[in-house]
């Protein structure tokens, strides 16, 4: 379910952002690293740095406002 929303903000906002989908079974590392139990899990980075994360679908309109927000 989430992938065509980002999909739909990258075709939006790829002058903005970089939208990177990691699965957690071949990576577990990461997964752990940023303490990820359920999919999908959303982090949103600034400058490295997690500014803002959810667990469960996020609609277009709410990421793309977040992204306006921390950009």
């Amino acid at each position: 379910m989430q992938t065509p929303i980002l999909q739909a903000v990258f075709a939006e906002m790829s002058e903005k952002t970089r939208i990177v989908k990691i699965d957690v079974d071949k990576n577990p590392t990461i997964a752990a690293q940023y303490d990820v139990r359920g999919v999908p899990t959303l982090i949103l980075f600034k400058n490295g740095k997690p500014v803002w994360r959810q667990s469960g679908v996020a609609g277009k309109d709410q990421l793309t406002k977040l992204i306006n927000q921390y950009s």
